[in-house]
């Protein structure tokens, strides 16, 4: 795990950290821990998350061995606290090496458990009955675009999600009472060759590149 001094996050990039990372429910933890900040006891932490306290400490135990997260001296067990390591309000960031086998498949687990929080997290909004769906202060979206890039567009691309980063990773304040969860996915893609059937000869496929 490393960092840098004015980053507002800390970087994991061992492959046996981010297959730790590779579980919903331990994704839930450190980010439940980033956004609450300082020390956060179980309790408070299975409200948040809306579990058992029970079901949390196999988890947490295995976050703390893989030092992703910190757990304070106590001797009753309803009485330990939790916190990320070092600056409680520096959340944890991924960084992305596809050099081996091993990097590969551990980010691959990762970002299926990711998508599977995402997924869970949105179907739970849409019962809020507060929910703001729509206009400048909505609070549930959904999106998915495809488009060409040039390399000019993809770094201001990178610069937007910086900043919504830089966004999400600020601590609890009485001004910031709502508490939100984002995920982005961006990926390359490659042009496939036309698939049989797609249509006629001259039609269109917006999914391949033409021939």
């Amino acid at each position: 795990m490393s960092e840098t001094s004015n980053s507002p996050y800390r970087v994991i990039d061992r492959a046996a950290q981010i297959e730790v990372l590779a579980s919903p429910i331990r994704q839930e933890i450190v980010d439940t821990l980033a956004a609450l900040g300082g020390q956060v006891s179980t309790a408070e932490l299975a409200l948040q998350l809306g579990r058992h306290a029970d079901g949390l400490y196999y988890h947490l135990k295995v976050l703390c061995k893989a030092g992703l997260i910190t757990e304070s001296a106590a001797g009753e067990e309803e009485a330990r606290r939790y916190a990320l390591p070092g600056e409680a309000t520096r959340a944890l960031r991924l960084a992305y090496r596809t050099d081996t086998t091993k990097e590969k498949q551990a980010l691959r687990k990762f970002a299926r458990a990711l998508l599977k929080v995402a997924q869970e997290d949105f179907e739970e909004a849409l019962d809020m009955p507060d929910l703001a769906a729509s206009g400048d202060a909505r609070e549930l979206w959904a999106s998915r675009s495809k488009a060409w890039l040039s390399r000019e567009e993809v770094m201001e691309v990178n610069g937007l999600l910086q900043r919504l980063c830089e966004l999400m990773s600020q601590p609890r304040t009485a001004e910031r009472d709502r508490i939100l969860s984002c995920t982005f996915v961006l990926a390359p893609h490659i042009a496939r060759p036309k698939r049989r059937g797609a249509g006629e000869a001259g039609d269109a496929d917006p999914d391949c590149a033409e021939d």
